[in-house]
C-alpha cells in the first residue's frame, strides 16, 4: 500500500507540469476552470437519480452550529447522533456510525468519530464553503463506509483559481447559554499563477443550561424502581436490621437527589481552535495545491458511563452466601461509595490533529478524457480522555487516503468517471478504557459511474470493487472483498416535474471495532464484544423520488426501501461484565423503509421582498428479522417541520419549527424517548459599505426551552440538548 501511495505522490508534479506546459483554451476572467470544479458526485451537473441536499452561502451560515451533525441534523432525512455539543455525527435515513461517511473535500476526515459517539468529527462547520449530502448508498464512489450516505464538507482550503483581489470573511458570534464565544476568518488571494488561502477559528463555551434534570424522567423512574427492588431484597435478607437499612437507604436517596444535576449539564463545555494554510499553482489547464491544517480541541463528555456502583458486587456476594461481619461490610461499602463518587468527574477529551491535503486537477489530460482529478489526505490524530487531571485512555489514528478520477467523454453513448481509491489506517487505543486492540486497516477500491441519454430519459449506472484488510495486533487478520452496482433512471414528466428511480446493490466490510472489541466501552455505556467471524453486510436498495417546481413553488418526495442481508448490530444480552451491560456484535437480516417530503411556496412578493413558507416530514421504520423484539436501537422518530422566511435587500428573517414525535418503538433494554418542540428564529440586517457586505443578526434556538432528547444519541437519557439559547453575531464578507 505504501508503494501505491508513493506512486500517486510521484504523479502529482507531472500534473502541475502538464498544467503549465500545455496550451488550452483560456480560462474565464475569474480564472475558474469549469472542467475541474469538484462536487461530491462527478455526474451532479447532469442531474442525479440519488437524493441529495446542498447547503451553502446564507443558508449554511445561518444553520452552522457547534458540530457537523448538528449543522445538518434538521434537514429532511438527516439527524444528529449528538454527544453534547462537542461531538455529533450525521445519521442519514436512520443509519449512522460506520455506515455514513463524513468527508473533508472528498477525502475521509480520518478521525476516530466512527468508533464512538463521544469522539468528535474533526472538520469544523464554520470553515465550510459548502456542505453536500448524498442520501442513501454512496458506496460506488466512496467505498463500504458509505452504505448509508455521505456528508462532504467542502472547505476551499486548496484554491483552484487565482482570485482577482484578496477576498475574505469574518464571523463573530456570542451566545448567552454557556457564555459561548465564536470567531472565525478566512482570506483568499494570489497573483500570477500562485493562489493562497488562510483560515483560523476559535470557539469556547462553558457548561450549558438545560430546562430540567440531566437524567431523563424515564431513566429516573427506572432507577427508582430498581432501587426499590434492591431495597426489598435487602430487607428480606436482613430482617434484624430493617429499620437501620431503611434509614440508610433514605439517606442514600437524599444524597442521590442532592447530587443529581439540574438546570446545568456538567461536562458540556468546550474549547476549540484551529486553522489552515493552503497554496496552489494554477495554470491554463489545471492546478496543483497543498494545504496544512491543525485542530486543537478540548471538550467534556457529558453522560460518560462508568461501571455500576461497586455495591452491587457486594450484594451479589451476599446472595452467594459470602457474608462478612456487618460492621466491616458497612465500612467497606461506604469506602467504595466514596471511591466511586470521586471517580465520577466528567472526563475531558484533549484532541489534536495535523492534516496535510494535496489536490491536483488537469483538463483534457489525454484523448477521450475530459479531466483528471487527484486527492490525497494524510492525518496525524491523537486524543486523550483525561479524568480527574489524569490521562485515562489515548486514541491514536495515523491514516491516509488517496483517490484519482478520470472523467471521460461519450464512449458508446456513456459519459462518466472511473477511478481508484486507496487508504491505510493505523488505529490504536491505549489505557484503562481500551475497548479494542490496535488494528491496521488497508483498503483499495476501483469504480466507474456513468450516465447517458435515452431519448428524453436519463440513465445512470455504476460498478465498484473493494478489498479491505484488518490486521489486529493480537489476532489473525481478516480480509474482505466485495462489489457494488447501481442503475438509475431519470424521467422528465413535463410541466416542471421529474421522477427518478434508483436500484442498487452494495456491501460493507465490518470495521475493526465490530470484529475485535472485547472490553468496557464507556462512550456507549456497554461492555462490547466483537465477532471476528462477521461477514460482509449486504444491502439491496430501491429509492424513488418525485420532484417538481415552478417560479413560486417546489416540492420533492423520496421513498426508500433497503433490504439488508447479514446486517451488523449490537445484540442486547442479560449478561454483565465489570459492571457494564454486555452487547455482542451479531448479524441478522433487516429492512429499512422510509419516506421524506419537503415543499416550498412563495406566498407574497413586493418590491425587493418576498415571503416563503416551507414544510417537511420524514420517517423511517427499520426492522430486524429476528424473533422477539425486532426493533433496532437509536432509530430517529418521525418529524414534521414548518418554516417562514422573509428576504429583502436589507432585512432577512427566519422562523423554523420542528416537532419530533415520541419514540416508543425501542430495542431491548432501550428506554423510550419523549417528543419535543424545536423553535428557532433569526433576524438580520444587511448593509454594504464600499465593497463589503455586513450582516448583523440576532438568533434564538430552542426558544420554548423544551427538554430535547435525541433518540439517535447513546447518551440521550443523560445529556439533553441545550435549553433556550440567544445568539448575536456579525458576519462580514469583503
Amino acid at each position: 500500500m505504501n508503494r501505491k501511495l508513493l506512486s500517486l505522490l510521484a504523479a502529482a508534479p507531472f500534473l502541475a507540469t502538464a498544467a503549465l506546459a500545455q496550451e488550452a483554451p483560456a480560462a474565464d476572467e475569474s480564472g475558474a476552470i469549469e472542467e475541474i470544479i469538484v462536487l461530491a458526485h462527478p455526474l451532479s451537473r447532469e442531474g442525479l437519480a440519488q437524493a441529495a441536499d446542498v447547503m451553502e452561502a446564507d443558508e449554511l451560515e445561518r444553520k452552522a452550529v457547534d458540530n457537523i451533525g448538528a449543522t445538518v441534523g434538521n434537514e429532511p432525512g438527516i439527524h444528529n447522533s449528538s454527544y453534547g455539543v462537542g461531538a455529533g455525527r450525521p445519521v442519514i435515513h436512520g443509519m449512522g456510525g460506520a455506515r455514513v461517511r463524513v468527508m473533508e473535500d472528498r477525502i475521509d476526515t480520518l478521525d476516530v468519530s466512527v468508533s464512538s459517539g463521544d469522539h468528535a468529527v474533526t472538520v469544523d462547520p464554520f470553515v465550510a464553503e459548502r456542505v453536500e449530502v448524498l442520501k442513501g448508498s454512496s458506496t460506488l464512489l466512496y467505498g463500504s463506509g458509505a452504505i448509508g450516505g455521505v456528508v462532504d464538507v467542502q472547505t476551499g482550503r486548496i484554491p483552484q483559481e487565482v482570485p482577482e483581489r484578496i477576498r475574505g470573511a469574518l464571523d463573530l458570534r456570542g451566545s448567552d447559554n454557556g457564555s459561548g464565544r465564536n470567531g472565525s476568518f478566512r482570506l483568499d488571494g494570489g497573483a500570477g499563477n500562485i493562489a493562497w488561502h488562510l483560515d483560523a477559528f476559535s470557539r469556547e463555551s462553558d457548561d450549558y443550561d438545560i430546562p430540567g434534570f440531566a437524567e431523563s424522567a424515564a431513566l429516573r423512574a427506572q432507577e427508582e424502581e430498581e432501587h426499590h427492588h434492591e431495597e426489598e431484597g435487602h430487607h428480606e435478607e436482613e430482617h434484624e436490621h430493617e429499620h437501620e437499612d431503611e434509614d440508610e437507604h433514605h439517606d442514600e436517596d437524599e444524597h442521590h437527589e442532592e447530587e443529581e444535576a439540574y438546570g446545568l449539564l456538567p461536562g458540556s463545555g468546550l474549547e476549540v481552535q484551529g486553522g489552515s494554510v493552503g497554496l496552489s499553482f494554477v495554470g491554463d489547464r489545471g492546478f496543483v495545491g497543498l494545504a496544512v491544517s491543525n485542530l486543537d480541541s478540548e471538550y467534556g463528555i457529558p453522560g460518560h458511563s462508568h461501571a455500576h456502583d461497586h455495591g452491587h458486587d457486594e450484594h451479589d456476594h451476599e446472595e452467594m452466601g459470602h457474608h462478612e461481619d456487618e460492621d466491616h461490610h458497612e465500612d467497606e461499602e461506604h469506602h467504595e461509595d466514596e471511591e466511586h463518587h470521586e471517580g465520577e468527574a466528567t472526563p475531558i477529551v484533549d484532541l489534536k490533529q495535523t492534516r496535510i491535503d494535496l489536490k491536483a486537477g488537469l483538463a483534457d489530460p489525454f484523448g477521450g478524457f475530459e479531466s483528471l482529478n487527484f486527492r490525497l489526505g494524510m492525518n496525524d490524530y491523537e486524543h486523550a480522555e483525561n479524568e480527574a487531571g489524569e490521562v485515562g485512555t489515548i486514541f491514536s489514528n495515523q491514516a491516509w487516503e488517496a483517490r484519482a478520477e478520470l472523467t471521460h467523454g461519450p464512449t458508446g453513448g456513456w459519459r462518466g468517471a472511473l477511478g481508484i481509491q486507496l487508504g491505510n489506517r493505523e488505529f490504536s487505543v491505549v489505557g484503562e478504557e481500551a475497548f479494542t486492540p490496535p488494528v491496521d486497516t488497508s483498503s483499495v477500491g476501483l469504480f466507474w459511474v456513468g450516465e447517458r441519454a435515452l431519448g428524453r430519459l436519463g440513465l445512470e449506472a455504476g460498478l465498484r470493487y473493494d478489498r479491505v484488510e484488518h490486521d489486529p495486533a493480537n489476532g489473525g487478520a481478516r480480509d474482505f472483498s466485495g462489489g457494488s452496482a447501481s442503475l438509475g433512471l431519470i424521467v422528465p414528466l413535463g410541466e416542471g416535474w421529474e421522477g427518478t428511480l434508483l436500484a442498487d446493490y452494495s456491501s460493507r466490510a465490518p470495521v475493526g471495532e465490530e470484529l475485535f472489541s472485547e472490553s468496557p466501552h464507556p462512550g456507549t455505556g456497554f461492555f462490547e464484544i466483537g465477532d471476528p467471524g462477521l461477514d460482509h453486510e449486504q444491502a439491496r436498495n430501491l429509492a424513488a423520488t418525485l420532484s417538481g417546481g415552478g417560479n413560486r413553488w417546489s416540492v420533492r418526495g423520496t421513498f426508500y426501501y433497503t433490504d439488508f442481508v447479514d446486517f451488523i448490530y449490537q445484540a442486547a444480552t442479560n449478561e454483565e461484565r465489570e459492571g457494564f451491560d454486555v452487547r455482542r456484535y451479531a448479524q441478522a437480516d433487516a429492512t429499512f423503509a422510509g419516506f421524506e417530503v419537503e415543499g416550498r411556496l412563495t406566498v407574497a412578493e413586493w418590491g425587493a421582498g418576498r415571503l416563503d413558507v416551507g414544510v417537511f416530514y420524514d420517517m423511517v421504520t427499520p426492522e430486524l428479522d429476528i424473533s422477539g423484539n425486532d426493533n433496532l436501537p437509536l432509530i430517529p422518530p418521525d418529524r414534521v417541520g414548518l418554516s417562514l422566511e422573509f428576504t429583502s435587500d436589507r432585512l432577512r428573517a427566519n422562523v423554523d419549527y420542528v416537532r419530533a414525535s415520541d419514540q416508543d418503538d425501542v430495542a431491548e433494554f432501550e428506554l423510550p424517548t419523549d417528543g419535543y418542540n424545536d423553535l428557532r428564529a433569526r433576524v438580520s440586517w444587511r448593509f454594504r459599505p464600499a465593497d463589503t457586505t455586513v450582516d448583523l443578526y440576532l438568533a434564538g434556538r430552542n426558544l420554548t426551552d423544551d427538554e430535547q432528547r435525541l433518540h439517535t444519541s447513546v447518551v440521550k437519557d443523560l445529556a439533553p440538548q441545550p435549553g433556550r439559547t440567544i445568539e448575536a453575531g456579525l458576519r462580514m464578507l469583503f
